[in-house]
């Protein structure tokens, strides 16, 4: 009898991509790429396809595809045990460890109750409307995002409950038509919200530090100070029109919300004043967002900060040891970050990325020759958001295509911090474009509020909307910073 914990292999998926990935290693490399640059490209594509697939869980499938790399790349050019070294390599990655700890930090959000405290606040204060409700939470999301890296546990482990509380208590339930009472509008709008609070600092999403490392490999250094900088002014803009446009498009039959500020300020009593732990875990953030903005100044790492913060968590009991080791997302992340980075950065390395950027990049020169850079910019960013229509995981795309999409927009001379950041920007923003496409999805969709054509068509239209701000206030905007 199997265990109801063991996680199933799912074996047809896997059995057909080792058949390709088989087939596709006994054929001769494409002319201009090195033997093991093909090989190495094959356990990469494969690893991401299993990824996609979801033969195992993405922690899983990182660790036997660090397995299989180090097996492979010993088989090849180098021994066995400089092989594992090289698997292994991206273990220490500071920006790794810089995720790892602040998963941990975004634990005390949840555990002192400061999370939802602050979304019943924003709802006490904007929610006499139903729009007014949306922004509430898109008021707390953004509170909450620059030190919760995790923004599937932001969105579905804060803000979804207030929302799907919320919903009910208006009569607005997913089993019926009801749900457009008000549910769907609330549910739909939270995720589309998600992903642009998640593009507004680099640790409020676990794909942006590898995007940021990533484009590194590049020559292109972007700070946590650079990053923030560089998304406020389209960010916000598309905060301000996300929820008119989604409001629009699900037209909620409830537009005002007069009880909702009375519910959350029962709740808020029932929470009481807030706790010593809730005053130690906002000075912990205070304090992290200082080292972060200020650390270049200061001569602080923006890992070393976060390890500051969550020492300060665990001297002050805010934290205990027990939860670190719990926190299973951290130790995760841990080990498929460091597997998709290391072979993204061993195909950098070896060529396979150069020689297929050019690849790419020749062809597209060819049609588009002559043609402005701006033009080019947003054919290729097009290209790379609706190719999310193909992933289950926006992290296994950056990992995938960034690189890609970089090299290419380089070599066609796109100016290289506008490319790097909007393709940045891009791996945020198409997170909602299908129920599928990130592991939020399954949380907000399954709770049977948004029908899967609303979803879709929302979404599309959210995608066009966040493009059109990205591209035209955005790049007005990196000009006039000085960005190129």
């Amino acid at each position: 009898m199997v265990s109801k914990n063991v996680s199933p292999v799912n074996w047809l998926p896997l059995i057909i991509i080792v058949i390709c990935a088989t087939a596709l290693w006994h054929i001769s490399p494409p002319e201009g790429l090195s033997i093991a640059g093909w090989h190495s490209a094959i356990v990469f594509v494969s690893t991401i396809a299993c990824i996609v697939a979801k033969v195992l869980p993405i922690g899983a499938v990182g660790l036997i595809g660090i397995t299989v790399f180090a097996l492979t790349y010993a088989s090849g050019a180098t021994t066995s045990v400089d092989a594992i070294t090289i698997a292994l390599s991206d273990l220490n990655s500071s920006l790794i460890w810089l995720i790892v700890v602040a998963f941990m930090i975004a634990r005390g959000f949840i555990k002192t109750g400061l999370g939802r405290r602050i979304a019943l606040q924003m709802i006490r204060l904007l929610g006499k409307r139903t729009l007014g409700l949306a922004y509430g939470l898109a008021v707390a999301d953004l509170i909450l995002s620059p030190a919760m890296p995790s923004n599937t546990a932001r969105c579905g482990g804060v803000i979804y409950p207030i929302a799907d509380s919320l919903s009910r208590s208006f009569n607005s339930n997913p089993e019926d038509e009801s749900r457009n009472k008000i549910g769907t509008f609330l549910i739909t709008c939270i995720g589309n919200v998600n992903d642009v609070t998640a593009a507004m600092f680099m640790t409020a999403y676990t794909g942006n530090l590898l995007a940021v490392k990533l484009a590194a490999n590049e020559g292109i250094i972007l700070t946590w100070g650079s990053w923030l900088v560089a998304a406020v002014v389209p960010c916000l803009a598309s905060l301000i029109i996300v929820p008119l446009l989604v409001y629009w498009l699900t037209k909620p039959e409830i537009k005002r919300t007069p009880d909702a500020p009375k519910l959350a300020k029962e709740e808020l009593a029932k929470m009481g004043n807030m706790s010593s732990s809730e005053w130690i875990m906002t000075a912990t953030v205070i304090l992290l967002l200082i080292l972060w903005i200020f650390g270049d100044k200061l001569g602080v790492d923006p890992t070393a900060a976060s390890f500051v913060g969550l020492s300060f968590l665990l001297l002050s009991g805010v934290l205990t040891w027990e939860d670190v080791k719990g926190e299973k997302g951290a130790w995760d992340t841990l080990i498929w970050f460091a597997a998709l980075l290391m072979m993204a950065n061993q195909l950098k390395k070896i060529g396979f990325t150069t020689w297929f950027g050019n690849l790419i990049g020749d062809h597209i020169g060819s049609m588009m020759g002559g043609s402005s850079w701006i033009l080019i910019l947003v054919l290729l960013n097009a290209a790379y958001f609706y190719t999310h229509y193909f992933f289950a995981s926006g992290n296994a795309q950056i990992a995938a295509l960034y690189a890609v999409f970089l090299g290419v927009g380089i070599n066609l001379h796109i100016p290289v911090m506008p490319m790097a950041l909007m393709l940045a920007f891009t791996s945020s923003l198409y997170c909602s474009l299908t129920q599928y496409s990130h592991a939020r999805g399954p949380i907000l969709f399954g709770a049977g509020y948004v029908p899967t054509g609303t979803w879709w068509r929302v979404g599309f239209v959210v995608s066009l909307i966040n493009q059109a701000i990205f591209l035209v206030l955005g790049l007005l905007w990196w000009k006039a910073i000085g960005l190129y």
